[in-house]
């Protein structure tokens, strides 16, 4: 029987209950032991796929196609371990799951309520990923400890360890420890009054994680032991650190790992070797590059949070330090007549929806062929590229995605025609992994080096097949098709230092260790451009100021 982590939080949302939960993950994986995670989040929504980025951030794909939290993202980078559908569910979901039961008679005529008929689907759901292959699911809740909301899930995780046994499950709680200016210390009335809240649903946490700016004294760890009634081996702090890849090393210097397994009697020989070896990575890289994200949604940094780890990931391997310079779409033809992006040595095209900043977006496209700036397109960036290559290459003026102009005379971008008609919008998304053919020594076939890839899709329209050999014969290289060649899946330009567009989302696969092959290869063609251009360009003289790329 698998054993139970469950995650709460208090004091305030962003504590970060998502990477504690994925580095306890990490560190649990490297006693030898199998591990999954779980996000059971409280918001009525049935899944995040139609809320707005500004909203949630970015959603996730799975490989099955489930539109997940972020926190997924962290959790399959931490343990490196492909997660499903089952590992995210809402409010609105188990909802639905009830009320569907209900309609078919399941309940026998019983008057349905939260307790027990709501607290037993989330208890399904916890048990649905509890599988035979696994030895521990860690499962976070989100939200806060008081939210009405979270209510539902609290009793369903209280009623958790009555159904597996004491020995079977570890409350974690994570809060926070504030630092008060005017008063000169750090305070933690606020983590004693969460853990109180916690305590009153029946539950009372076996390890709070507390989370501070600086580091917490002994003192002040005993005093949480002594009024939070926890083992002072079970008050772990987890500090600021300088990047996320620390916070296992952290939490095992605190003890977390080796409290949690003598808890609940988890045996396993901790091996740090490789993980540490991917700190190590992080820290050595300084060589620095400069990339331009070129989205519509930067004002929330979280709606590209894959896309930001896959390039850091990218300069680990290399050695590079990313600077990302957050570029919003709109404002992209204003900083080109200014040339202010010519400081930039790559540029990334993210994903997106809708057409508000699109053509910041093609302008940005044509600015990297024309003056050979490394450019990787992903889904929507690889429709912008293909519309600019129509335009300015072939000469389709009008050319254009049916998704921002239905009259264009040349649809590069479209829907399938067995898409066209239909007015469920979520029954046209195309979800999930799939495979795709790569031609033979094409830039994208020798950076994965392999012939057949899977990558994970979200996205409605596609690179239009009637267009294609038109836009091969001036020299685009439709580089990967689906395997009976109907889709378009990579576009590049032969002869370009790095100019690829993928339909997918390789930014859902990339690992601190294991970047994935096109920011890899990314960041290289980049490294070599600010080399090549560093060598040409005369150093300013001392006292001169840098240039400043205004987004």
């Amino acid at each position: 029987m698998p054993k139970h982590i469950f995650v709460t939080g208090g004091v305030a949302s962003s504590l970060g209950k998502g990477l504690t939960a994925s580095s306890l993950g990490r560190l649990l994986k490297l006693r030898g032991l199998r591990v999954t995670l779980q996000k059971l989040d409280p918001y009525i929504n049935i899944d995040p796929g139609t809320m707005n980025p500004f909203e949630h951030g970015e959603v996730f794909v799975t490989d099955d196609g489930g539109e997940t939290d972020l926190d997924l993202g962290h959790y399959e980078r931490f343990i490196d371990e492909n997660l499903s559908r089952n590992s995210n569910a809402t409010t609105g979901s188990i909802y639905q799951a009830v009320l569907a039961a209900e309609r078919r008679g399941d309940y026998l005529g019983k008057t349905v309520q939260v307790i027990p008929h709501i607290t037993d689907e989330i208890k399904r759901r916890i048990e649905r990923v509890a599988r035979n292959d696994v030895d521990v699911v860690i499962t976070e809740v989100g939200g806060t400890v008081g939210d009405i909301e979270i209510l539902p899930f609290l009793e369903a995780i209280r009623q958790f360890r009555n159904l597996v046994g004491r020995d079977n499950v570890c409350y974690i709680h994570v809060t926070l420890v504030p630092f008060i200016g005017p008063a000169g210390e750090q305070k933690t009335k606020p983590t004693q009054h969460s853990v109180t809240e916690l305590r009153s649903r029946g539950i009372q946490p076996d390890v709070i994680v507390c989370r501070s700016d600086d580091p917490l004294s002994p003192e002040l760890k005993r005093k949480i032991s002594a009024l939070c009634d926890v083992d002072e081996r079970a008050v772990v702090n987890a500090a600021d650190a300088k990047n996320i890849y620390q916070l296992p090393l952290i939490l095992h210097d605190e003890g977390l790992d080796d409290y949690v397994c003598d808890l609940m009697r988890i045996e396993g020989e901790l091996d740090l070797t490789t993980w540490e070896a991917v700190v190590e990575k992080v820290d050595a890289a300084t060589r620095p590059v400069r990339i331009g994200l070129i989205g519509k949604y930067i004002k929330l940094p979280d709606a590209y949070l894959s896309v930001v780890e896959s390039l850091k990931h990218a300069g680990f391997h290399h050695g590079a330090k990313v600077e990302i310079v957050w570029i919003q779409s709109e404002n992209v033809e204003g900083l080109l007549a200014a040339g202010e992006l010519s400081q930039l040595d790559g540029i990334v095209l993210p994903g997106g929806f809708g057409s508000r900043g699109v053509e910041g977006k093609i302008a940005a496209a044509r600015y990297s062929r024309e003056e050979g700036v490394p450019c990787l397109g992903l889904c929507l960036g690889l429709q912008t590229m293909a519309i600019e290559f129509a335009r300015n290459v072939v000469g389709l003026a009008d050319a254009n995605s049916t998704e921002f102009d239905p009259t264009t005379q040349y649809p590069i971008i479209d829907l399938m025609l067995e898409q066209r008609g239909i007015e469920d919008k979520g029954g046209t998304m195309r979800l999930g992994a799939y495979y795709a053919v790569l031609a033979s020594g094409s830039q994208v076939a020798e950076a994965y080096g392999e012939p057949v890839v899977s990558e994970r899709h979200r996205h409605r329209y596609e690179f239009n097949e009637e267009y294609r050999e038109q836009l091969e014969t001036a020299g685009l290289w439709c580089s990967g098709t689906s395997p009976d060649k109907r889709l378009v899946e990579f576009i590049e330009l032969p002869g370009h230092p790095f100019w690829v567009g993928t339909q997918a989302h390789p930014e859902f696969k990339s690992r601190p260790d294991r970047p994935h092959p096109l920011f890899r290869d990314l960041i290289a063609a980049a490294l070599t451009r600010r080399e090549a251009t560093n060598a040409a360009t005369p150093a300013p003289a001392a006292g001169t100021p840098e240039p400043s790329l205004t987004s």
